[in-house]
């Protein structure tokens, strides 16, 4: 079982309660991006530098991903095709991606991605609240809890 995050645009306060929770459980955690990370040196927590390119990052964590293993992203393409592995999916917000509303999640998605590429200002996601952080950690624990023993 092994965490996996899509580090390009994972939020440092997020990628803070992953490394203490992987200092804290000894579960691994792999930051996963095409640019350095800096995290702590532990030996539960490891960083893995992609090349640079569209969808890269996303792939290897597709082709990494094991059933079983949680995936921290906030891209629905990406969190459906690791549950169609049998992994799970946890944006950070809290919110856990799921195989019966993912469908929905990537028509919105696809939907509001169509209405910007015809000149529609659809403005960007609210910034992260400190309720999304303990959201993000309640979710986090919740999935420990359940996964590591």
């Amino acid at each position: 079982m092994v965490i996996w995050v899509d580090a390009d645009a994972c939020p440092g306060v997020i990628r803070e309660v992953l490394c203490r929770a992987a200092q804290r459980t000894g579960v691994p955690v792999t930051f996963v991006a095409n640019r350095p990370v800096n995290v702590p040196a532990a030996p539960s927590i490891r960083t893995l530098q992609v090349s640079k390119g569209f969808d890269v990052a996303d792939n290897e964590i597709v082709r990494r991903t094991a059933e079983h293993d949680l995936v921290v992203t906030a891209d629905i393409p990406l969190a459906a095709e690791v549950l169609a592995k049998g992994a799970a999916a946890l944006n950070w917000r809290g919110e856990v991606y799921s195989p019966e509303t993912i469908a929905a999640q990537l028509t919105m998605r696809d939907f509001m991605d169509t209405l910007r590429g015809s000149g529609v200002h659809t403005g960007g996601p609210d910034a992260l609240s400190q309720a999304d952080r303990q959201a993000f950690a309640r979710q986090l624990d919740h999935w420990l809890a359940h996964h590591s023993a």
